[in-house]
């Protein structure tokens, strides 16, 4: 008999973005896997407990927690680094769901947002499949940032007729793409926005959605870009860390 493993995407912070699929999921699981990425990130562990302790209706499930390695520095070769790191992190999964999980068994992975957009759990556990373990798995999709982030602004993430580019901060530091008028960038630890500062651009950007802690702020990217240099760093010195996520948008099509 083969393991079973439950991907389940949990949305951006909020429990009652927790759809019936992914309620009914975490009920079926055996064991929980829950990610140690460090102190810095132990309110996102504490939420994850707390959407547990809400939603499971069996008392007799386990977690166990998997200690992430961190990713080295990426230098000249970005895609060497994070495969070298998704090998790591594929060889700890693996070595758990051989210990921990019997088989004929079903755990379950929380994924922030939803598993397809911008996470690496996918590819690490077809990464375990690849190997050989005898493993299968469901993916149960979950409210994303982006759709928060759209949410809470009260936009639409397109124009009429018109495409999202959905993209990363290393990429939009190449330059906001010439053929785009809406571009949503995700992973960006460096403030790229400041590289495309534009009076041609509009910005809608959030932090910790669907929290608390929720942070937003919009307008003309010239005019608020240093407001949210400001907030973010705050609030970065606040929490120890910090997830955020914004729309880029010509004010003008192109």
């Amino acid at each position: 008999m083969m393991r079973n493993i439950l991907i389940i995407g949990i949305g951006a912070g909020n429990p009652d973005h927790m759809t019936v699929q992914a309620i009914e999921a975490l009920n079926r699981a055996d064991v929980l896997f829950m990610p140690d990425k460090g102190t810095e990130k132990a309110a996102l562990q504490q939420l994850r407990r707390r959407i547990c302790d809400r939603f499971i209706r069996n008392p007799d499930y386990r977690t166990v927690t998997v200690a992430i390695p961190q990713r080295a520095p990426a230098g000249s070769d970005y895609r060497g680094s994070v495969d070298d790191w998704h090998a790591r992190i594929a060889a700890s999964y693996q070595r758990l769901f051989s210990e921990e999980l019997a088989e004929g068994q079903c755990g379950a992975l929380l994924v922030w947002g939803d598993p397809a957009l911008y996470d690496s759990t996918l590819r690490i556990v077809e990464r375990i499949r690849a190997s050989g373990f005898a493993l299968d798995y469901e993916v149960i999709p979950g409210i994303s940032s982006v759709q928060v982030l759209a949410a809470r602004h009260r936009i639409a993430l397109n124009r009429i007729g018109e495409p999202v580019l959905i993209t990363t901060g290393r990429k939009l530091a190449d330059g906001f793409p010439a053929d785009q008028d809406s571009v949503v960038v995700m992973l960006d630890g460096d403030q790229t926005f400041r590289h495309v500062a534009s009076a041609e651009l509009d910005i809608y950007w959030g932090a910790y959605l669907g929290t608390p802690d929720e942070l937003l702020i919009s307008g003309r990217l010239t005019e608020v870009m240093a407001e949210i240099e400001a907030t973010r760093a705050q609030a970065r010195q606040r929490h120890g860390w910090i997830m955020d996520v914004y729309l880029l948008r010509r004010n003008r099509p192109a």
